[in-house]
């Protein structure tokens, strides 16, 4: 069993904070957005003195850092930009995956309709690599900036990503002559109060109309062809690091003493 670490940082030095989840989680992949500190600092975290238990896998994409325990040959980039990155990870033993990372643009930045735009070239993206690679086990994964329910993650020329496991392991769906593979979305069932544990990974309060308060930015998508190496017991957004709790007083993301993101832990039974 593979375990992945997602957390957007919030710009902020939380390397202690990633080195208590990834110790306490055995986390073998650790992806990082909005982590300002150069890999070394957080490598001196990671690893104890005279040990080398992680190791950065370099890349071109400056919204996102990974760091894993394998070799960094064993998590090649395939197609990089500035926002995402796709990697084909290789684990001796285990079966090959793409594994997709990104950072999309902020809601405070961009229109709707921009972040709905920008969202089929990721898509785009990893449909040209899995006809390349010949198979289509992938995963996506990041801090998408908007909600499973919102038209850049559910539209099919866009994210495609479905609620239900069922309708995801039909694969595709014709639209306009055009077929558009599905992910499965299990964060759907981590957004509300029906959840084991916090409603979303980010909250956000305005004086507007139209306010969810909190939000499942941060997700992880799944191709139907991966379905049998998940479970949805193996997903969950994490509350603590091991040590101390993510939240404020309040039940919030604590953003001054951690991130205002929370961080996403799942994992994959290659």
């Amino acid at each position: 069993m593979t375990t992945f670490l997602f957390w957007n940082l919030g710009r902020r030095p939380l390397q202690a904070a990633v080195t208590a989840i990834a110790r306490q989680n055995e986390v073998d992949v650790i992806m990082l957005a909005e982590c300002l500190l150069p890999p070394n600092a957080i490598l001196k975290t990671l690893n104890p003195i005279g040990r080398s238990d992680y190791h950065y896998a370099p890349s071109q994409c400056r919204k996102i850092k990974i760091f894993t325990r394998f070799p960094a040959e064993f998590i090649r980039p395939l197609l990089e930009d500035n926002r995402t990155t796709i990697r084909h990870l290789r684990i001796p033993a285990t079966t090959d995956i793409l594994l997709a990372v990104t950072h999309l643009p902020s809601k405070r930045d961009w229109k709707e309709a921009s972040q709905v735009a920008e969202m089929t070239v990721p898509a785009s993206d990893i449909r040209d690599l899995e006809r390349r690679m010949g198979h289509s086990r992938t995963v996506l994964v990041g801090d998408l900036n908007a909600n499973p329910f919102e038209p850049g993650v559910v539209n099919a020329n866009a994210l495609h990503g479905v609620m239900c496991r069922r309708i995801a392991e039909e694969r595709e769906r014709v639209v306009q002559g055009r077929a558009y593979p599905y992910f499965y979305n299990p964060m759907w069932s981590l957004l509300g109060d029906a959840s084991l544990g916090v409603p979303g990974t980010y909250f956000y309060r305005s004086a507007e109309h139209t306010v969810y308060f909190w939000n499942m930015f941060d997700q992880v998508l799944i191709r139907p062809d991966l379905l049998n190496a998940f479970r949805k017991e193996d997903l969950e957004v994490l509350q603590s690091d091991g040590v101390a709790s993510l939240l404020s007083e309040n039940g919030l993301p604590d953003g001054d003493a951690f991130s205002d993101h929370l961080p996403v832990l799942f994992r994959l039974r290659l």
